[in-house]
This record gives C-alpha cells, structure tokens and sequence, in this order.
C-alpha cells in the first residue's frame, strides 16, 4: 500500500511490515524494501534471520519494542527516521507484524508527514492471523464466526480502559472472533470482565512466539484463561484467540492438540 511515490530531501522512508517472524513468511516487496535500504530501524520483535537480508553495508539501528520491556521512546524513534531521510538515506522501519495493526506504524505516518517526509507502507503478515493459522483453523467460519475483532490488551496510559464486557456481549451476539494482542498482563480482568459477556466455556487458544521454532500454545477454556497462562508461564509475545472457530480443534487432523484440548509445544 503506497501513501506516497515522491520523497523530499532525497531520502526516503518505507514502513515494512516484517510478519511474524518465519522470514518465509515476508511479501516479495518487503524483501526488496529490505535490500534496498541503507538504514534500518528495527523492532525487537523482528527475528535476525529476517534483518539478515539488508545489504552488509546497511547501518542497523535497534528500537526495541517488546510489551513489557524497556523500550526507545517512540519520540526518539521518530526523530531518528527524520533525520536519516534529510541526510538523504534510504530508510526502512522495519516493525514485527503489520506496521498498522497495533504497530504504532499510525503516528509514526503522522510524524513523519508534519516533518514533510513522505512516506510508503509495506503491509506484513500479522500476528495474530499467523497465531490462528499455525493451530490449523481459520479465524471465520460460516458455522462458527460471522467476523472477527482485533484488540489490543495493553491500553495507552491516560486513556480509558478497554470496556471487555462490552465487547464480550458483542461478540457472542454476533459471533465474533477475538484476537488479543499484548494480552498476558491483564489476562485476569480480561478473563473476567469477559465472562461477564461470554459462557465459561468458550474456547480460548493462547499462541507464544507464533510462527517461529519456539512456538508454544495452550488451548484452554475463558474460565482458566488466567490459570493456563500462569501455569504454562507464557510470556510476551503471545496473542489470545477466543471464539468458536477453536471448538473442533481437537478434531482437526495434524492439529497437534490433544483431545482434552490443552497442550504445549510447536505444532508438528
């Protein structure tokens, strides 16, 4: 998705969405946005196989975000895509997943426009599709999800809380399928404010590290959401499904899960 063909400053900038981690997954175009760049801004979550594919002569400059952890003020970020444009670099920002699902690829847009910077956006495999996919079962459904919700777990400081109980009568109603990002911190008010919308046994698949070697996943039901959490001690990155396309995982062949749906491990 291109914003912009003309560059000022004879620098350019490109948001390039780096999937979620399996380099096989990149698009063609992110691959040679990659290639082409001289300077790379790159996000915790991008893994080095994939950062691997910039031109030895690129400077590499590590932003990190990861939820959770200490990161570079996204100010800082900003100021940093600026100046290497109006020194006349080929820049990329290179961000885990897709730049604008929950990838702060938005204001970074917005920055860089104001400065007159203009920009081009690369769309990248997110999450929390890769998340759902690596389980062998699809986000909707003709029998079981009309839709789905993409959400954030992690609310901006300041600004009002994710109204979860909402949402849940939402979903349920409509048959929505529930896809929570940065969700493992507040896994207990989401669980229960959630019930309060939703029966106890609706599905729900937690997904760590979806797409690379180290994946693991849990399926559970919203009632122990929490409890599977801190039992399999998930840690960030994780995304959260819950809807009803999880309810026949069992049944799936090659699924890698078992019958009493719970278990752990990259799927085979």
């Amino acid at each position: 998705m291109t914003l912009s063909h003309t560059h000022a400053h004879g620098g350019s900038c490109t948001l390039v969405g780096a999937g979620p981690g399996d380099p096989e997954l990149l698009t063609l175009k992110a691959l040679k946005a990659i290639k082409a760049a001289t300077v790379l801004f790159v996000d915790d979550l991008v893994s080095p196989e994939i950062v691997g594919f910039a031109r030895p002569a690129a400077g590499i400059v590590y932003v990190g975000k990861r939820g959770g952890c200490k990161s570079t003020p996204q100010a800082f970020i900003e100021k940093l895509m600026v100046m290497a444009v109006h020194e006349g670099e080929t820049v990329v920002r290179l961000k885990g997943g897709d730049p604008f699902i929950f990838g702060r690829g938005g204001e970074e847009v917005e920055h860089l426009r104001q400065a007159g910077v203009a920009v081009t956006v690369i769309n990248g495999i997110t999450s929390g599709l890769a998340a759902v996919t690596s389980l062998g079962v699809p986000l909707t459904h003709r029998d079981h999800a009309h839709g789905v919700l993409f959400l954030t777990g992690h609310a901006r400081p300041g600004k009002l809380a994710t109204d979860w109980a909402a949402l849940a009568a939402t979903a349920a109603h409509a048959r929505l399928t529930m896809v929570i990002y940065m969700g493992v911190s507040g896994a207990q008010a989401i669980e229960t404010q959630l019930l309060q919308g939703m029966s106890g046994n609706t599905p729900v698949a937690i997904i760590e590290n979806a797409s690379l070697p180290a994946q693991r996943q849990a399926i559970a039901m919203l009632a122990t959401l929490r409890q599977t959490i801190e039992r399999e001690q998930f840690k960030s990155p994780c995304v959260i499904v819950v809807g009803d396309v999880l309810a026949g995982l069992a049944a799936l062949p090659h699924s890698g899960i078992s019958a009493d749906l719970r278990t752990s491990g990259r799927r085979g």
